[in-house]
């Protein structure tokens, strides 16, 4: 769901008369639950389903770690199978000598995206109401995908300048310096990309579901939620990559030559 865009004629004066503002055009897509918070606006149902998905993991984690076996079972060990699976992400994707501080980076990535993904096809959000709009997963939201994509530019861009300084900024220049426009251009398609790709994803396979299920209610929606459940996992997957590929090119790139 988009936010609301507003486009509004300036004040204009003509002599001592004003003629007040009004607006040109006014154009919102879906239906919001605003909290207002001082002087900001956020998306109240985003931050709800975001706390449940939060509350989840943490429910999780306290249940598997509080009584730690040292031969692991039930849900302890499906929490050190993900944390073997996340740490081999971060060592392919960073390297095997700078991988380690940034597996809990990588991992929250991760596990928040994978159950915020799954929450949307397996808890039925719409039964719960809510004044003036509808619960839906938390990256169904491009605010939530633009929020997690910009924590990982500043993840790779920290990564950088800890490296090796200002120096970083160097390869922007490198190999030469016509390509300066391109390397910051780069820069800025990097978030976009993660952004849209697992917001347009998710979207798409929640308005897929929901068109199958008014049409045919039945059995036919059931293999394109399953579809749905593999395509959901795999976009965690491909934003934890990225992820760790962006960590690990700055990295390299702040290696002192």
């Amino acid at each position: 769901m988009f936010d609301y865009g507003e486009i509004c004629s300036m004040t204009l004066l003509d002599g001592l008369n004003v003629i007040p503002a009004f607006p040109l055009a006014e154009l919102e897509v879906g239906e919001h639950f605003y909290w207002e918070i001082g002087n900001y606006t956020v998306h109240g149902q985003v931050f709800l389903t975001s706390w449940v998905v939060i509350a989840l993991l943490l429910i999780a984690s306290f249940l598997g770690t509080r009584n730690l076996e040292r031969v692991p079972s039930g849900i302890q060990n499906f929490l050190e199978y993900a944390l073997d699976f996340v740490r081999d992400i971060a060592k392919t994707q960073i390297g095997e000598k700078e991988y380690r501080p940034w597996v809990p980076f990588v991992g929250t990535l991760f596990l928040f995206i994978f159950v915020s993904n799954w929450s949307g096809a397996l808890v039925p959000w719409k039964v719960i109401e809510i004044p003036s709009s509808e619960l839906a997963a938390p990256t169904n939201d491009i605010n939530t995908t633009v929020a997690l994509a910009l924590l990982t530019s500043l993840a790779y861009f920290y990564a950088g300048i800890s490296k090796r300084g200002l120096g970083y900024f160097k390869k922007y220049i490198e190999p030469t310096p016509i390509l300066l426009p391109i390397n910051i251009l780069e820069d800025f398609t990097k978030p976009l990309s993660l952004s849209f790709r697992l917001f347009g994803n998710i979207l798409a396979d929640e308005l897929v579901v929901a068109v199958l299920v008014l049409l045919v209610p039945l059995f036919v929606p059931l293999p394109v939620m399953a579809l749905g459940l593999f395509t959901s996992a795999i976009q965690a997957l491909i934003f934890a990559t990225l992820a760790g590929a962006y960590i690990g090119e700055s990295l390299e790139h702040g290696e002192e030559e």
